[in-house]
């Protein structure tokens, strides 16, 4: 998430009433998580283990639990409560826009697209040419449709991330600020969900094609020309490549990396990356051949021990 001006170190600490190191005339640009961090960015931090990739990556500045002896160049925000301080930000300068209206007027509907009765459209919803949004969608704030796109009957897109800590017995939500982005002449079916990025975007490569029933986690990114058969869930912070195809109720857990090319077959469970250009299959899944032989071979222990 930008800012929509850059925002000097000095002021934010004065809003969240905490330290900093570094020049207090440093201009920080946005928020982001550690995964996705890009320069001039604020990220957060608040476990010893995680120290070093923060103040490793690309970001501007860290909001942190406490003072390092070595902070790389990073501005910091020394905070006792990162979590909810980096909440307090989201909040502050992406507060949540709730419509009492069917299309809010922030909406921007190509003229040529078709919006059906029913549709809601929140604030920075944008719908690009030609494209055909069927009943009861709904399209939650900063969702991007581009042209040729169609969007069958009860889909929800840009709904809030599954974001959650454990803080004080209790689970305290993550606000969710980022955005969605559904590039042009993707279909998507009906009754799918599609959560927005917490801090940036979750994008729906050109040329995709999703069934019905399908889950796309926050901060998602799917290639072009992908194909998303029914019941799949993928979660949140996963990036899949170009061309690839993911058949019925396949489960995709958090932070994996899929390659081009890649087939993964019905009822899979991927826990790790796969690298492109291969068939996979089975929970957890391994490339498909060998996946057959060991099944094979099993039936054989199995028979003869029968």
């Amino acid at each position: 998430m930008k800012f929509d001006s850059s925002q000097s170190l000095s002021r934010l600490a004065e809003i969240l009433d905490c330290d900093f190191v570094g020049d207090p005339d440093f201009l920080v640009e946005g928020l982001n998580e550690i995964h996705r961090a890009q320069k001039g960015d604020l990220i957060f931090v608040d476990h010893p283990k995680y120290y070093d990739t923060a103040l490793d990556s690309v970001a501007s500045a860290v909001l942190i639990n406490k003072k390092v002896d070595d902070n790389k160049g990073k501005a910091l925000l020394i905070s006792d409560n990162v979590f909810h301080d980096f909440n307090r930000l989201i909040q502050i300068f992406k507060p949540e826009i709730l419509s009492r209206s069917e299309h809010h007027p922030d909406s921007k509907i190509a003229s040529s697209a078709y919006v059906a009765p029913g549709v809601i459209t929140g604030p920075g919803v944008c719908i690009g040419e030609n494209s055909v949004i069927m009943p009861n969608t709904v399209l939650y704030a900063d969702v991007h449709i581009g042209s040729n796109v169609r969007i069958h009957a009860n889909t929800t897109i840009g709904s809030d991330a599954f974001y959650y800590q454990n803080k004080e017995g209790q689970y305290k939500k993550f606000n969710s600020c980022g955005r969605v982005i559904i590039e042009d002449d993707v279909e998507i079916g009906a009754g799918c969900s599609i959560d927005r990025g917490v801090t940036h975007d979750t994008i729906i490569g050109e040329g995709t094609k999703i069934d019905n029933l399908v889950h796309i986690g926050h901060d998602t990114v799917i290639g072009k020309r992908c194909l998303l058969a029914g019941q799949v869930g993928v979660a949140g912070c996963v990036k899949i490549g170009n061309d690839s195809v993911m058949w019925g109720q396949v489960g995709i857990a958090a932070n994996i990396e899929i390659g081009d090319n890649v087939t993964i077959l019905a009822q899979s469970g991927i826990s790790k990356n796969l690298e492109s250009g291969y068939t996979y299959f089975g929970s957890p899944a391994e490339e498909a051949r060998q996946k057959f032989r060991e099944i094979a071979g099993l039936r054989q222990l199995l028979s003869r021990n029968s």
